[in-house]
C-alpha cells in the first residue's frame, strides 16, 4: 500500500494536535488564576489577569507538551511593596504560599523567575510568572538571581507568530509543530521559543511555501532542515517579535543534517511504503506506516514498543550514551570510537551500554530499547524492541550475536515525562556460531 504525501503529512499534523489536553490545561490555568486573584485582589472565582505564553500561548505546542508558561498579571498598587533587594523573592514566595494552600500535596517551589507547580497526575508543570504589565504591553517579572525586576515582551512574540502564520496560510505553526516532533524523536535539546524563532527566520528567507498544501510538505521539511543545518553556530538568537535574546542550549546542526539527509531519502523513495519508515526517523510515530505486501505476510513478530505510548515526550535536556565493548583477553573499546575509526564490531562481544553524560538533575529513571534489524533478526524472530529497565545503575548489558543493523536507545524519565533521549547504532558484521538469544 502506498500513501500520498498529503495523506502522510495530514496524518502527522492530526496526530500532533494537543487535543483533549487543551481542556485540562485550561482548567488548571483558570484554577491558578482564581487562587491568585483571591490572594492579590480579594476576588472570588475571577479567572482574569492571566496570559498563557510559551509554545501554548503561541499555539505551536504539540501532544505531550509538559512545560506550560503562564503570566499572572499583578495589580499595580502592590508594586511599591516589592521593591528593594528582597522584593522579587518575597513576591515569588507569596505566590508559592497561595498555591500551596490550594494544592497542599503538589510539588510547588520557587525557581529564580517563576513558581513551578508540578502536577503529577497528568505530568503537567506550570511555570507561573507573576509580573507587572507596562503601558507598552511588556511585563516586568521578579528575578531572584539578579535580585531585581526584568523585562519581557511575550505579546510581541505571540503577535509575530500570528502574523507569520497568517502570511504563510497556517504553515508557520504547522512547521513549528513538525520541528517539535523532530526534536522529541531525535533528542534535540531546544527550547520552544528557539524553534519558533528559527521557523520564523526560515519563512523570512523564502516565500516558496507561503501557500503550500500538505502535498508539498515533504519538500518544505527538506528545505527547512537544509536551512537549519547550515545555520552558523552561535550562543543566542534574537527572538521573533520581541528581539530579546533566546539562548542555544546545545548544538543542533549535526542532527539537523541527519534529518535533511533522511528527508532527501524519503522523497527519493516516492510513494513506496519504505518512505514513511524514513519519515518516521525524522518525525517519530506520529507518521503513519504504509504496509507493504511483504510486511503483511511476514513470518516474524513485530515486538517493537515505543516510549511515547508509555510516557509523554517533551525533550528539554541532554543525555549521551556509549557502549563498552569487551572480549575475554582484550582491553575494552568504546563503540563510538570504533565507528569513527571504521573498526568492525563482531559477534561474541560483551556490550555494556552506559550513560556518559546527562544534564537532568536526579532523581530520574532510565528506560532502554534494544532493536534488532535485518534478515537474520527476522529469520530468528528476534526483532525485540521492548522498553526495558537498566541492568545496573545507568547501564544496559547485552551481547553481540548476529549480523545486522541493531539500535539501542536510552530514555531519561523525570516526573513521568521523557525529558532526554539518545541512541547508538550497533552494526554487527558477522554471526556467531552459537545460537544464544541476544542482540
Amino acid at each position: 500500500m502506498t500513501m500520498k504525501t498529503s495523506e502522510t503529512f495530514d496524518a502527522l499534523l492530526n496526530n500532533l494536535k494537543v487535543g483533549e489536553t487543551a481542556t485540562t490545561v485550561a482548567a488548571r490555568r483558570d484554577e491558578i488564576a482564581k487562587v491568585l486573584n483571591k490572594n492579590f485582589r480579594s476576588k472570588d472565582g475571577c479567572t482574569d489577569y492571566k496570559l498563557m505564553v510559551g509554545s501554548f500561548g503561541r499555539h505551536t505546542a504539540i501532544k505531550g507538551v509538559s512545560d506550560l508558561d503562564m503570566i499572572f498579571i499583578l495589580p499595580p498598587r502592590v508594586r511599591s511593596n516589592y521593591d528593594g533587594e528582597r522584593g522579587p523573592r518575597r513576591m515569588l514566595e507569596r505566590v508559592k504560599d497561595a498555591l500551596t494552600d490550594r494544592y497542599p500535596n503538589t510539588d510547588i517551589r520557587v525557581d529564580q523567575c517563576v513558581v513551578r507547580v508540578q502536577f503529577t497526575f497528568n505530568a503537567f508543570k506550570f511555570e507561573v510568572q507573576p509580573a507587572f504589565e507596562n503601558a507598552d504591553g511588556s511585563f516586568e517579572y521578579p528575578d531572584t538571581k539578579a535580585e531585581g525586576w526584568k523585562a519581557t515582551k511575550p505579546r510581541e512574540e505571540i503577535t509575530a507568530t500570528k502574523e507569520c502564520n497568517d502570511r504563510t496560510s497556517t504553515n508557520m505553526r504547522h512547521l513549528a509543530r513538525m520541528a517539535r516532533a523532530w526534536k522529541n524523536e531525535n533528542g534535540v535539546s531546544m527550547g520552544g521559543l528557539l524553534i519558533d524563532t528559527l521557523v520564523y527566520n526560515f519563512f523570512a528567507q523564502t516565500d516558496d511555501y507561503n501557500s503550500a498544501g500538505t502535498g508539498s510538505f515533504d519538500r518544505m521539511a527538506r528545505d527547512f532542515f537544509k536551512f537549519f543545518k547550515d545555520e552558523p553556530e552561535q550562543d543566542y538568537y534574537l527572538a521573533l517579535g520581541s528581539r530579546q535574546r533566546v539562548h542555544v542550549k546545545a548544538k543542533f546542526q549535526s542532527k539537523a543534517k541527519k534529518a535533511y539527509n533522511r528527508c532527501v531519502e524519503a522523497i527519493d523513495l516516492g510513494g513506496k511504503s519504505s518512505a514513511n519508515k524514513k519519515w518516521r526517523e525524522v518525525f517519530g510515530t506520529s507518521i503513519p506506516l504504509a504496509k507493504s505486501a511483504s510486511e503483511a505476510s511476514r513470518s516474524f513478530r513485530d515486538t517493537e514498543e515505543f516510549i511515547e505510548n508509555d510516557f509523554p515526550v517533551d525533550v528539554s535536556e541532554t543525555v549521551s550514551i556509549d557502549c563498552e565493548v569487551t572480549q575475554n583477553g582484550f582491553r575494552p573499546t568504546w563503540l563510538r570510537a570504533m565507528r569513527r575509526d571504521r573498526m568492525l564490531l563482531k559477534a561474541d562481544k560483551s556490550l555494556k551500554f552506559k550513560v556518559t553524560s546527562c544534564s537532568v538533575a536526579e532523581p530520574y529513571s532510565l528506560k532502554w530499547k534494544v532493536l534488532n534489524r535485518g534478515p537474520e533478526a527476522e529469520r530468528r524472530d528476534m526483532v525485540r524492541g521492548q522498553i526495558v529497565d537498566s541492568s545496573g545503575r545507568g547501564t544496559r548489558v547485552e551481547r553481540s550475536d548476529f549480523k545486522g543493523e541493531h539500535v539501542v536507545e536510552c530514555y531519561v524519565v523525570k516526573n513521568g515525562i521523557v525529558v532526554a533521549r539518545d541512541r547508538i547504532d550497533v552494526p554487527i558484521s558477522n554471526t556467531s556460531v552459537r545460537r544464544e538469544p541476544g542482540s
